[in-house]
């Protein structure tokens, strides 16, 4: 499963990402500490047909900020939907930013970090694709 990882913060990137593969969560993260570059690699793969099946993005980010990503993605929603999910991972507790998340299609949900083995099962299992599918 192709899956980007986009968070400012290099060493939640390194201890998710490590989760996701000891989990056999992909076979192929891409990580970004850069929303707006995410974005345009995101575009990129979208016109050739092979966006991520999943992706995890931060909220909380200098220069483009998870919202705004998400906004910048309301154009192409529709033929990103099926083919591609977007959870938050944000450290934030605000009531508030799950009932925005809610505003977004793409996004299939909000965890609180640290990501953990249970909710990338779940996850999986909400995308019906187990580990030894990946």
């Amino acid at each position: 499963m192709k899956t980007y990882l986009i968070d400012d913060d290099y060493l939640a990137i390194y201890l998710t990402e490590q989760l996701l593969r000891a989990e056999g969560f992909s076979n192929t993260i891409c990580t970004f500490q850069s929303a707006k570059k995410a974005l345009d690699k995101l575009l990129i793969r979208a016109r050739e047909n092979q966006v991520p099946q999943v992706v995890f993005l931060d909220l909380n980010m200098p220069e483009m900020n998870g919202w705004q990503f998400l906004d910048a993605l309301a154009p192409y929603e529709e033929e990103l939907r099926g083919s591609c999910s977007i959870y938050i991972l944000t450290s934030s507790l605000a009531l508030s930013d799950l009932e925005k998340s809610k505003e977004y299609e793409l996004v299939a949900g909000l965890i609180h970090k640290p990501l953990d083995s249970g909710e990338i099962r779940a996850i999986q299992s909400q995308l019906g694709d187990g580990p030894e599918a990946a």
